[in-house]
């Protein structure tokens, strides 16, 4: 086996196979270093705060690079299209989110079947104990800046009562509303009207502030990239088990090639009468045909 691997053209082919295993394993490391690796920006992109109309746009996916993302925007918010959100802990207390229409000033209007005149985001105001607590949103022309969260799957949870919904979903909230919404919703953080601060955060009473911040991303692992990565690794093995099966296949060519120029018997002679010498003998004369 050694002296037919080490022919030129075996070398030569061992060469080739082992730079074609490097070349998988190295894909495999890059395999590895993608698993650990998020197209969503680190915090310290998302805590600059930049307009909602620049961030995102409505009737689009929520892209990764905006999720989680500080940002502001003028308009009003609609008192008559407002809901409670169950479910919702605060400080270790299950309570709810009152969860409100909020007119962006300079949003793109929607065109096409179901759409409206003005385009909202539903904003988080506040947390509440009870939702009977649940008062009217500010007045007027206002600026807000909060966080900007992708939206929940719809819930249809049966039995709800009216005015509530179990999810904070904008799909769901559009049928609800019946206007043009974007795909997602804020984290009120202040409601300023005229620089003066009149959301949860500045204001006592029951409704309360709700405090997020941006998701960690370092420690989330890609599971498809790592079994790209070991998938690579068994690649560059059979590269190298290809080449040792090709050697071996060479060798048993010039074996049966040795067998048929030697003239061997590829068969067994014990098996084959026609092989076996002949005896051949006279029956001796019976006794009893003696003559006497």
């Amino acid at each position: 086996m050694l002296k037919t691997a080490l022919k030129p053209r075996w070398i030569a082919a061992l060469i080739l196979a082992l730079a074609v295993s490097g070349v998988f394993v190295l894909l495999s490391q890059w395999q590895f270093s993608r698993s650990t690796q998020t197209d969503t920006p680190q915090p310290v992109v998302t805590e600059s705060v930049k307009p909602l109309v620049s961030v995102m746009k409505p009737g689009e996916p929520m892209h990764s690079s905006a999720e989680d993302q500080l940002i502001t925007a003028t308009g009003h918010f609609d008192p008559s299209k407002q809901v409670i959100v169950q479910g919702r802990l605060q400080d270790g207390t299950s309570g709810f989110w009152v969860v409100t229409a909020f007119v962006v000033d300079g949003a793109p209007v929607l065109t096409g079947a179901a759409t409206s005149p003005v385009t909202v985001i539903p904003v988080a105001r506040g947390w509440l104990a009870d939702p009977a607590q649940a008062a009217a949103p500010p007045s007027g022309q206002l600026t807000l800046e909060g966080r900007l969260i992708p939206s929940e799957a719809p819930d249809p949870k049966p039995n709800v009562p009216a005015g509530q919904v179990a999810a904070l979903s904008t799909a769901q909230l559009v049928n609800v509303w019946q206007v043009s919404s974007y795909p997602a919703f804020v984290i009120s953080n202040r409601e300023l009207v005229g620089g003066t601060d009149v959301g949860a955060a500045a204001v006592t009473g029951p409704l309360k502030h709700i405090t997020v911040t941006a998701k960690d991303q370092g420690n989330q692992v890609n599971w498809l990239n790592i079994f790209y990565a070991v998938e690579w690794v068994v690649f560059a093995g059979f590269a190298v088990f290809l080449w040792w099966r090709l050697v071996a296949d060479d060798l048993r060519r010039q074996q049966e090639a040795l067998l048929e120029s030697s003239g061997a018997p590829d068969h067994d002679p014990e098996e084959n009468g026609s092989d076996r010498p002949r005896i051949t003998s006279t029956n001796p004369t019976s006794s009893s045909e003696v003559t006497k």
